[in-house]
């Protein structure tokens, strides 16, 4: 599996764990749960930094912004670990 492979499975999970913490805003009540509130501690402080996008029509397009600066982050991260390992 190797370091790259962890590295993969790191990013996705959390991308996964974002769409979680979206997806729970659909449910009354589903962030004061102790799911709720793990994801609120782990996706949030990431998600606020995207704060600055305004909803259009009432639906926040901050976290796909979010998730798609995550990818670039990914893709940064396999360029430096090519450079350095390979």
């Amino acid at each position: 599996m190797g370091l790259v492979g962890i590295i993969n499975g790191l990013f996705s999970l959390y991308t996964f764990l974002i769409v979680a913490y979206c997806l729970l805003s659909w449910f009354p009540g589903a962030y004061q749960t102790q799911l709720g509130q793990l994801l609120i501690k782990i996706c949030h402080p990431y998600l606020k930094l995207f704060d600055f996008i305004p909803p259009i029509a009432g639906i926040s397009f901050a976290p796909v912004v979010a998730i798609i600066v995550l990818q670039f982050v990914r893709n940064g991260v396999y360029m430096l670990l090519s450079l350095l390992l390979f």
